[in-house]
Parts: C-alpha cells; sequence; structure tokens
C-alpha cells in the first residue's frame, strides 16, 4: 500500500473509514431505530406532500389575467412547490431526532439522513425549479457535488485539502480553495450584477419624466456602481488587500496617461454626451465627416448610427465633441422641407398658392406650427412657372418617412383637378440660312 499513489491511499482509507462507519450502524440497535425513524419521516413527508400538493397549487396559482403584486408573488412561491417533499421529511425527522437522541445517546445515522434530504432538496431545486441557463449550470456542477460532499460528510476533508494545495506562479502563491471560491462567487457575483443592471435599466428607462440622455447617464451610473461593488466584494471573498488594489490602480492611472488616452478621452466624451443631452438615442444625426444615421446605442466608448439602408456605423465619443455635428432630431424638434413644382404659362398664377397649400395641408404629418404650408413663387422657367411649397413635419425626409413623395402626390392630384396643366419641358428651333434663293433668269434669242 506504501507503493500506491496518494490519491489512491487517499480514497482507500475514505473507503475503509466508511466501511467501518457502515459496519457499526449495521450491528448497532440504534442505528437501526434511527433508520427507521428516516423511513418513518421520508414515507410520511410522501403522503403528505402528495395529499397536500394539488391543495397548495390550486391556492397558490392566480388567473393569467391577474398581474398584481399578490398574484407575482404567489406565482414566485408557487415556483418552489418541487421542495415540499424534502423539507417536509427534514421536518418530520428533525421533530423524532429528540426523541431517539434521549433513548439513545446517539444521532449519527439520523444527522446523516438530514444531510441526503437537503442533498435531494438540491437537486430538485436545480432540476425542477432553476430556469435559467447560468444559474443551473452552476448548480449541476457546483450546488450538487457541493450537497453530495455534504451528505457523506467529507466536505471538511476537501475544503482543508483545497486549502492546504498551493499553486505557485513566480512569486505568486496562492491555495486551489482561494481559485475555487474565486470562480464560483466570481461567476455568481457577476451574473447578479447582470441581472441587477437590467432590472434597474428597465426601471430607468420607464421614467419618461426624465430626458433620454439623463435616463442614460443614470444607467451607466448604476451599472458602474453595481459591477464596482461585485468586484470589491469578489476581491474581499478571495483576500486580496484593497491596499494592493490601490497600487494596482495607480498603474492603471499611469497606462490611461500614455497608453490608453484615445479610450479615456472616449469614456470621458461620453460621459459629457450624457450629461449635456445634445444627442440622444433616437436622434438622427450628421457629423461633419459625412456619418449620418440614427442613434441606436451609447456605449462607453463610442456611438452607434443606423443609416436608412440598415447599415451600423460606430463613431467614436470624441467625434461629436470635438467635431461639427447637425441634429435633425434633438428634443423632437420639427425640420422644414420643400417640394419643387412647375405650372403651364397659361395658368392663372393666382390661383396656385391657395389650391397648393391647401391639399398639402391634407397631409396628417404635415404641421401647422411652427408655420403652416406654404407655397412660393420661385420663378419664370424655360418651361413653365416655377413654384416650390414649404411644409414643416417632424422627423427626417427618408427612411419610413417619404415626406416630399407624399406631397408631390397630393400636388399633382390637387393640379389635375383644378384643370392647371404641369409643363412638358419644351424648347424652341429656329432654323436660319445664309443662301439666297434662286431665281430664274430669262433667256433672249438672238
Amino acid at each position: 500500500m506504501e507503493r500506491q499513489p496518494e490519491f489512491l491511499q487517499t480514497a482507500l482509507d475514505y473507503g475503509r473509514r466508511g466501511w467501518e462507519i457502515a459496519e457499526s450502524w449495521l450491528l448497532s440497535p440504534a442505528a437501526w431505530s434511527q433508520f427507521a425513524l428516516l423511513i418513518v419521516a421520508f414515507v410520511l413527508a410522501w403522503l403528505v406532500s402528495r395529499r397536500l400538493s394539488p391543495v397548495l397549487r390550486r391556492l397558490l396559482t392566480p388567473p393569467e389575467d391577474q398581474q398584481s403584486l399578490l398574484a407575482r408573488l404567489r406565482r414566485f412561491v408557487l415556483v418552489f412547490l418541487p421542495l415540499l417533499l424534502p423539507v417536509l421529511a427534514y421536518a418530520f425527522t428533525g421533530l423524532g431526532e429528540q426523541i431517539v437522541r434521549s433513548l439513545f445517546d446517539s444521532g449519527a445515522v439520523i444527522a446523516f439522513g438530514k444531510r441526503v434530504f437537503l442533498f435531494l432538496a438540491a437537486r430538485a431545486l436545480v432540476r425542477d425549479i432553476v430556469t435559467e441557463p447560468f444559474l443551473r449550470l452552476l448548480g449541476r456542477y457546483v450546488l450538487i457535488p457541493v450537497a453530495a460532499l455534504y451528505a457523506v460528510g467529507i466536505i471538511d476533508d476537501v475544503a482543508a485539502y483545497l486549502n492546504t494545495t498551493v499553486v505557485s506562479l513566480g512569486n505568486i502563491s496562492f491555495s486551489v480553495m482561494a481559485v475555487v471560491r474565486g470562480l464560483i462567487f466570481g461567476s455568481l457575483l457577476f451574473w447578479l450584477g447582470r441581472w441587477s443592471n437590467e432590472q434597474s435599466a428597465g426601471y430607468i428607462a420607464k421614467q419618461e419624466e426624465l430626458r433620454p440622455a439623463t435616463r442614460e447617464l443614470a444607467a451607466k451610473a448604476v451599472e458602474i456602481v453595481i459591477f464596482g461593488t461585485a468586484f470589491l466584494l469578489l476581491m474581499n471573498i478571495m483576500g486580496v488587500s484593497l491596499t494592493s488594489l490601490a497600487v494596482l490602480g495607480g498603474a492603471i492611472g499611469v497606462g490611461l496617461g500614455f497608453g490608453l488616452q484615445k479610450i479615456a478621452s472616449n469614456f470621458i466624451s461620453g460621459v459629457i454626451l450624457l450629461l449635456e443631452g445634445q444627442a440622444t438615442v433616437g436622434d438622427y444625426v450628421e457629423l461633419d465627416g459625412g456619418e449620418a444615421g440614427t442613434i441606436v446605442k451609447m456605449t462607453a466608448r463610442a456611438i452607434i448610427l443606423e443609416t436608412f439602408d440598415g447599415r451600423w456605423i460606430v463613431v467614436p465619443n470624441e467625434d461629436f465633441i470635438i467635431t461639427r455635428v447637425v441634429n435633425y432630431s434633438d428634443s423632437g424638434s420639427a425640420n422644414r422641407y420643400e417640394a419643387p413644382f412647375s405650372v403651364s404659362y397659361d395658368t392663372d398664377i393666382n390661383q396656385v398658392p391657395g389650391i397648393v397649400e391647401a391639399a398639402v395641408a391634407t397631409h396628417p404629418e404635415v404641421l401647422d406650427d411652427p408655420f403652416p404650408p406654404d407655397c412660393e413663387l420661385r420663378g419664370f422657367g424655360e418651361s413653365g412657372v416655377d413654384f416650390a411649397v414649404e411644409f414643416w413635419v417632424h422627423g427626417i425626409d427618408d427612411g419610413k418617412n417619404k415626406f416630399t413623395s407624399d406631397v408631390l402626390f397630393l400636388i399633382w392630384n390637387a393640379l389635375k383637378s383644378n384643370d392647371i396643366e404641369i409643363p412638358y419641358p419644351q424648347r424652341v428651333v429656329h432654323l436660319k440660312t445664309d443662301a439666297e434663293p434662286p431665281t430664274q433668269g430669262s433667256t433672249s434669242s438672238g
């Protein structure tokens, strides 16, 4: 046995200890009575849960159309109904434990049984209750193995072994337990942070009395606070000194000052944009460099524009600070457009403005404020009299809103209804020749 590997010797040692415990239980009347108590507690819990589950399900299930706080609370409690059997078995075992301990002054088997019931509860929790993929993965590969080790009573030995096993990387050394603890709690904390961030962002987005830029800034601030707190908690759990973090923060600051200037500049520019609110999600903007589109997302590094043909343009936040930006839809402001047209020279042009303005005003998106439609005479062209109608709308005359096209249709139909001709292009061709026409001469006879 001395020549066997260390892990095999450890496994055999645990097996020998387990056999000794099982042998002592098999030969002990007190152990048999405790086994009987566990069986009775489990059977009683099974009978009670079988009769109680339908009643609880009927009482806790609210009508589908109810969305009140009480209804949501009832649905939440209903999810945990699969835990009824192991919880009842644990409770019934606890009731009989004091009696058995007073009679036999022993309760090792009962303690083992209670741990098994907790293992069954953990298994039911992961299998039947948890639906989120990450939490189910964490429960399957962390919670259930830990519950199994706890049930067989070796969780303390495993923890001690992991604590004494040290991994060294250069001058840095840490225990395997610290790594495992960091991975488990880090994953859980940052999942919880992501979930909290989504919930808070959804709540902030519903506060319509706040300006869009203020909502964006509040959501970013909450996100920084949540993940910053999660990071500090993780460092505390892993036993990392905050003094070391201060030194690390200083090094990161130096790196930002030299190598990450653009990233820092874009981050600060994003904060300034959110504070000022001059551009926010949903605005149509055009930059001095020619980039134009609707803002669909504002991140810590860049602003994403979506063009009317579906392309996304990633523009660094700094560009919105150092270059000229035209915002066509800031705070929902109206925009003015014009639709040119011509009429024949045979038309009584004094009638045209009234006809066209009345027709354009019927468009549901054309505004009366700040100004109603205004038809103006622009000049006398080669083929006809040139007019243009100015109109105000909310939004941009492109993409899903083709305002000018609709207005030109209205103008066409209105002019046709009043027998006003829209002229074709006309050209007058003058033919000129320098040759004199031949004349007939007279002949004489001699």
